[in-house]
């Protein structure tokens, strides 16, 4: 099972803050919408991404079909894929994925300490 691209989304209180702090940490901003409370940085080997009033806890992020420069990947597992393989497993889904679509979609578990791991698919489904 290929999850795609590793991030860590960080639940901040202040966003223009918590941008400073990463920044002294050597991180650049590649991504999101300052204004709409949401930003991506990364330095030469990790992702994170800082979230305003978006989510309760911080979230480990995995994204299908995508590489580190967030490229689309010519093949990959897609989410409704990963889905049916944990579902397979007994695993219990906090969220699902609407099976009959296709392309973009997410599903959340929640592993035992109570972390939620998003799979978050942003491309069109492989080969579709």
């Amino acid at each position: 099972m290929r999850l795609g691209n590793f991030s860590v989304s960080l639940a901040v209180k202040d966003l223009a803050a918590s941008r400073a702090f990463y920044e002294n940490l050597g991180f650049r901003a590649i991504g999101g919408n300052p204004a709409h409370n949401w930003l991506i940085l990364q330095n030469e080997t990790s992702t994170i991404g800082l979230f305003q009033g978006m989510f309760e806890k911080n979230v480990l992020t995995f994204n299908p079909g995508w590489d580190r420069a967030c490229n689309t990947l010519g093949d990959f597992d897609d989410v409704r894929d990963i889905q049916r393989d944990l579902k397979a497993r007994g695993m219990t889904l906090a969220t699902q994925a609407d099976e009959s679509t296709t392309g973009p979609a997410s599903l959340m578990v929640i592993d035992p300490d109570g972390n939620p791991v998003l799979i978050d698919q942003h491309v069109p489904s492989a080969g579709k």
